[in-house]
């Protein structure tokens, strides 16, 4: 038995797909003058053939999972396409007289070592990326070809390493039971794709693929972050019964995604779901979503070589206010910088650019790219409910500046006589601690708060959520972090506004009774995880909630408040 990270809960039971992946031997050894051309010319035919398979790979993932999936192989193919990149390997292979893979590998490890060596979220991402399509060039001039996952022919469940984007994108989603991998954490790309694809997933168990042999029988459970190997008849009997319950279990959830979110007491949450692009709709839908809580709009700006014009982002978005059907759609006014840049926007290199120039500061500075955006979300206002949300509010003092210039607009608009919703609401997300401490102030100005967990936890605790050394420092039960919720809620109610929650917490069902006591009025998450936080609100009632609330708020740690969540769950979902 191996504990590793419960990354995408369920539970799968099967014969194990051992992935591994060959690589090539690189030669070291200096070649003559006469061998220069045929090498470079061998790079050049590898480039070719590499750029051809991950075009394939990027079609494929656009079209099963919308551009904003797709976005990583474009990234890949900027690489491939790099004249600098050819450049350097080319000269190395004419000065210095070394094979083509040898170059390729010494160009690639090169930079990718540099990123590395930053302490830049950003830029250690790509260095993967670099990586993944380093290996796949040395492995096209040597012709090695490795399995390929999208030709898996049985049902099995997947232990790797690592799982890259290319090979998540690519494998056959039918034939996948679970995943299993020796590194990532629960916001590594493994897990948001088990996720999304509502597949069982443990990640980093340190060394699951030196304790296994492909073929064996496996057990993951990924509600307990558990992996067992060659589980004996009673271990084997127990998983099967407990996987029965978790089918179940689901399907009953599935009874009742239309019923509404409401208390034994008969108090209602509202329960809506994070999207990234128009087609995640259909799946907010049928899961029982009563509102889009996060429409986030960078995918319109992502693999491209220039800015969205207004008429792209206005269908975009009516689109999605019209599937909705009256229901609300918050959208997200344009978040890039920190982890996502674009190739055609000169943006600076900083050194903490989570913590720099990105999100509205980037939005104020690039007025008419920022006037754009807000044109083509009112004119969409007129066909939907529509309310919109700026992003990396600090101070109260941004969010005059984006009125002020949402205010432009709308006297532009007006002046034309182009209809929009003249009542449209207008909210900030609650993401930086300054904005959390200095809620009472914002809450005047605007008409409703969206918690950014992920960001609000990773910039009160002072932790990077993708640094796997120091992840047991990320807790979202850190009393400071309930606090902080809490004084959020509380001042919002004051002014007669609502608070959603379009961070992770709000889909995590050891968190649900505890915001639903603290009187968060709206519960946004990933689309699958809706039915499973319905159940919590359904079995409980408001007052229990608030008794609950207050308890956890009086003790010393995070470790407490978990178990004490943990129990009352268990209690209130015994059936």
């Amino acid at each position: 038995m191996l504990k590793g990270v419960a990354a995408s809960p369920g539970i799968a039971i099967g014969k194990v797909f051992l992935y591994t992946k060959k690589f090539a031997e690189i030669n070291t050894q200096s070649i003559d003058e006469a061998m220069v051309e045929d090498e470079i010319a061998k790079f050049e035919n590898s480039i070719k053939l590499t750029k051809e398979q991950i075009e394939k790979i990027k079609e494929k993932t656009e079209r099963e999972f919308g551009k904003d999936k797709a976005a990583i192989f474009e990234a890949h193919l900027m690489l491939v396409n790099d004249s600098e990149f050819h450049d350097s390997v080319k000269n190395m292979i004419k000065n210095e007289h070394v094979t083509a893979d040898n170059a390729v590998n010494q160009v690639i490890e090169q930079h990718a070592s540099m990123m590395e060596s930053l302490d830049d979220k950003y830029l250690k991402e790509r260095a993967v990326d670099l990586r993944d399509v380093g290996s796949r060039i040395i492995n096209n001039l040597f012709r090695i070809i490795n399995v390929n996952l999208s030709e898996l022919d049985e049902k099995v469940i997947i232990i790797a390493k690592d799982l890259t984007p290319s090979d998540t994108a690519t494998m056959r989603k039918e034939m996948v039971l679970g995943f299993a991998t020796d590194v990532g954490g629960r916001t590594s790309h493994t897990a948001i794709m088990a996720r999304s694809l509502e597949i069982p997933a443990v990640v980093g168990t340190g060394n699951v693929t030196q304790s296994v042999v492909g073929g064996e029988t496996a057990i993951i459970d990924g509600n307990e972050g558990i992996v067992i190997i060659n589980p004996d008849d009673a271990t084997l009997k127990e998983y099967e019964e407990k996987l029965n319950k978790y089918k179940m279990k689901v399907e009953k959830l599935k009874e009742f995604k239309d019923l509404p979110a409401m208390t034994t007491d008969g108090e209602k949450s509202m329960l809506a779901a994070n999207i990234g692009t128009p087609n995640d709709v259909e799946g907010a839908l049928k899961n029982g979503a009563e509102g889009i809580g996060l429409f986030r709009t960078e995918f319109l700006y992502m693999n491209r070589n220039n800015f969205p014009t207004e008429e792209e982002q206005f269908e975009a978005y009516k689109y999605v206010a019209e599937k909705m059907n009256g229901k609300p759609v918050t959208i997200r006014t344009l978040d890039i910088g920190g982890d996502k840049k674009l190739p055609y926007l000169n943006m600076p290199d900083e050194m903490n650019p989570f913590l720099g120039y990105r999100a509205i500061r980037l939005c104020l500075d690039e007025k008419e790219m920022f006037k754009t955006q807000l044109r083509a979300l009112l004119r969409a206002s007129a066909y939907g409910n529509i309310l919109i949300m700026y992003p990396m509010i600090s101070s109260v003092v941004e969010v005059r500046k984006a009125n002020a210039i949402l205010n432009e607009v709308k006297e532009e608009l007006d002046a034309k006589d182009i209809k929009y919703d003249k009542n449209i609401k207008v909210g900030v997300m609650i993401e930086i601690p300054s904005a959390a401490v200095t809620a009472d102030i914002i809450a005047k100005e605007v008409d409703f708060f969206s918690i950014g967990t992920n960001d609000l936890c990773q910039y009160t605790l002072a932790v990077d959520r993708m640094n796997e050394k120091i992840k047991d420092y990320y807790k979202p039960f850190n009393l400071a972090i309930l606090r902080l919720i809490k004084n959020v809620i509380d001042a919002s109610h004051k002014e007669g506004i609502f608070t959603a929650m379009c961070g992770e917490m709000a889909g995590d069902p050891l968190t649900t009774v505890i915001l639903l006591g603290l009187g968060l009025d709206e519960f946004s998450m990933s689309a699958s995880s809706i039915p499973t936080i319905k159940n919590i609100i359904r079995n409980v009632s408001k007052k229990k909630a608030q008794e609950f609330a207050k308890m956890v708020m009086e003790m010393s740690t995070p470790d407490e408040i978990e178990e004490a969540s943990r129990k009352f769950l268990n209690e209130i979902t015994a059936d």
